[in-house]
């Protein structure tokens, strides 16, 4: 395994961060544990998860195998760089108390004891602002974290889906506090979707934030979808997969994004994950497996050295927005 640090910060993390919103809605716990084994054995020292993954009925499920996990054998805890998010609510549809939801001061601190608490834990590594919360200014929120720090419970605090002016303002603000501020952004980020380098990467790039690109593989649609519906090796596109490949102008592109890779002897979904640690600011891609044959095709491509032919090719067929603001201003 390769490792990098986590934007500005000292902290050592994988190449490859360990996603488990599968776990619980499409993992047992049996085999959640299995590929959490599989991934630490390999080198995976970064887990990624969220207070409220464990499905719509089920919340917190995810964090209570994980922790489950951990108390299972001394020392995983010490090497492992725990990060999960704040931010939904925690009841069901519209079961949602006033207080219990978003990044108010009091939501923040009951949502990290429960998380803790299911976690198996004492302190979280890495603590995520899910969403931005255009109620709560960041003073609070800061002064929030300041005091979690301060106890102990969390060590680094980062962002999930905000806006490059968004990042910037929740860095000054720490700024002012003389706080170290958000050290990583979680964003959607991969060949099919490269909006996020229009702004927040370079946002990210200028505060000092490690980039965590979520859905590497667009919900399956850059893994060799087309290939393994025709081989009948696989279900058929769901989703956002599915959604795509009915324009037309889609699935040609991705057909020719296939048809590179099969001249060239590759794996799609490993390529699209070795394209991303190509990218300036990216710290690794977060993947989900829900078996142990996923994980090992993820760690591949760690291994996987891309040739300028085929960065060429993937830029033709995926093009980027180019840099901001000429790709919109000029």
């Amino acid at each position: 395994m390769k490792y990098t640090q986590l934007g500005r910060t000292g902290l050592k993390v994988s190449r490859i961060v360990l996603g488990t919103m599968n776990f619980g809605p499409q993992t047992d716990e049996a085999g959640s544990h299995a590929i959490m084994d599989a991934a630490l054995g390999a080198g995976i020292n970064f887990f990624d998860t969220a207070n409220v993954y464990g499905g719509s009925d089920n919340r917190g499920r995810t964090e209570e195998i994980v922790g489950s996990w951990f108390s299972k054998a001394a020392g995983r805890r010490d090497k492992v760089v725990l990060a999960t998010k704040v931010y939904g609510p925690m009841g069901g549809t519209g079961d949602v108390w006033p207080n219990h939801d978003r990044l108010s001061a009091v939501n923040i601190r009951r949502a990290v004891e429960a998380s803790l608490k299911r976690l198996n834990t004492d302190y979280i590594d890495l603590y995520q602002f899910h969403h931005i919360d255009r109620q709560t200014p960041f003073e609070e929120i800061w002064q929030a974290i300041d005091v979690l720090i301060q106890q102990g419970k969390v060590l680094y605090a980062g962002s999930s889906n905000f806006p490059g002016y968004k990042i910037a303002q929740a860095n000054e603000s720490a700024a002012r506090r003389g706080m170290v501020g958000l050290v990583s952004e979680q964003c959607l980020y991969n060949l099919a979707e490269r909006r996020a380098e229009m702004e927040v990467i370079p946002a990210a790039q200028d505060y000092g934030l490690g980039v965590i690109p979520w859905s590497p593989l667009h919900g399956g649609l850059l893994g060799g979808v087309i290939k393994k519906e025709a081989e009948g090796t696989a279900r058929r596109a769901q989703g956002r997969s599915a959604d795509a490949l009915a324009n037309s102008a889609v699935r040609e592109q991705v057909q020719a994004y296939e048809n590179l890779l099969d001249k060239h002897g590759l794996a799609p979904g490993e390529v699209a994950l070795a394209w991303l640690l190509t990218r300036p600011g990216v710290t690794g891609p977060i993947v989900g497996p829900r078996t142990a044959e996923q994980l090992e095709s993820a760690l591949r491509a760690v291994e996987l050295d891309l040739s300028d032919e085929v960065l060429t090719g993937l830029d033709a067929i995926f093009p980027g927005t180019g840099p901001s603001p000429e790709a919109f201003a000029w």
